[in-house]
């Protein structure tokens, strides 16, 4: 029997995906694991597949997180593939996707860490602070005055941070975020994300990640469409992809957030969402 890790860390006290997952990877015979990255006894080299599952410390260990996916990739085959993994993890590839592919993005403004004076002038209304490298609404503000969005980014920046500024999408209050998950490039589910950041000059976050209010979503044509479209446009060998989409002002999708590395992919809310992951793994185990 084969054995695949999904791999977590040291710090997460529950994933909730984590035991669906395992469970639908033994009903298809797959033998299956929890190994954490950061833990110098593994063996990955006992391991037919390696998939990141919920590393979620990674944004403040960023340099050490990469070495290990470098190290590991060249032991087992890693899912989402290491170049994929280090090209999501930093928020730029919004930027490529709106430019090389034509893709709607939420307007987003980059500030890099030797961009000084920084400030959010040109922006109406609230707007979002957060870094360009982070997970779990971690450091993300909503501002409504853009005298503190601009010492919120002024002090990522001061932190060797590179930061983005976007406006506030108000469509979310009432639409939520809707997640699109598909695996080995297929739509498996979607689902609606309630806004968090609901409060200016609040932060959601105590602890790795904001607690998130999930239902079930049947997306639009257009929402397929864009995500479709976003999916093939990151790369052609993605086991599991997330793509989260908010409404623009005119109600259109947008993209906000493309989930390539560690994404939470509520199985629970879609009736056979862990099987299909199972099959898709037992897929890439056949090519191995």
């Amino acid at each position: 029997m084969t054995l695949v890790a999904l791999v977590t860390a040291k710090v997460v006290d529950e994933d909730i995906d984590l035991e669906p997952l395992l469970r639908a990877l033994g009903d298809a015979d797959i033998r299956a694991a929890s190994p954490c990255w950061d833990d110098p006894d593994v063996d990955w080299g006992s391991f037919d597949l390696a998939i990141l599952r919920s590393t979620w410390d990674y944004v403040d260990r960023y340099d050490e997180f990469v070495e290990w996916i470098t190290a590991t990739a060249k032991i087992v085959r890693l899912l989402n593939p290491a170049d994929v993994l280090v090209w999501n993890m930093d928020k730029h590839y919004l930027q490529e996707l709106r430019d090389d592919h034509g893709l709607g993005v939420i307007p987003t403004q980059f500030f890099e860490v030797d961009a000084s004076p920084a400030s959010v002038a040109g922006f109406d209304g609230d707007v979002v602070v957060k870094p360009v490298r982070g997970a779990g609404s971690c450091d993300a503000l909503r501002h409504s005055s853009h005298e503190d969005a601009s010492r919120h980014l002024e002090g990522l920046l001061a932190q060797g941070r590179a930061a983005m500024v976007q406006p506030y999408m108000a469509g979310i209050e009432a639409h939520g975020e809707t997640g699109m998950v598909y695996f080995n490039g297929e739509f498996s589910h979607a689902f609606r994300k309630a806004a968090i950041l609901t409060t200016p000059g609040a932060s959601p976050v105590d602890g790795l990640y904001a607690p998130e209010e999930i239902s079930v979503r049947t997306p639009s044509a257009e929402q397929r469409t864009l995500a479709d479209r976003t999916v093939a446009a990151c790369a052609s060998d993605l086991l599991y992809a997330r793509i989260d989409l908010v409404p623009d002002d005119d109600g259109m999708p947008v993209i906000s957030e493309v989930e390539l590395t560690e994404p939470s992919l509520f199985v629970r809310h879609a009736p056979g969402a862990a099987k299909r992951f199972a099959h898709a793994v037992a897929a890439r185990l056949s090519t191995c």
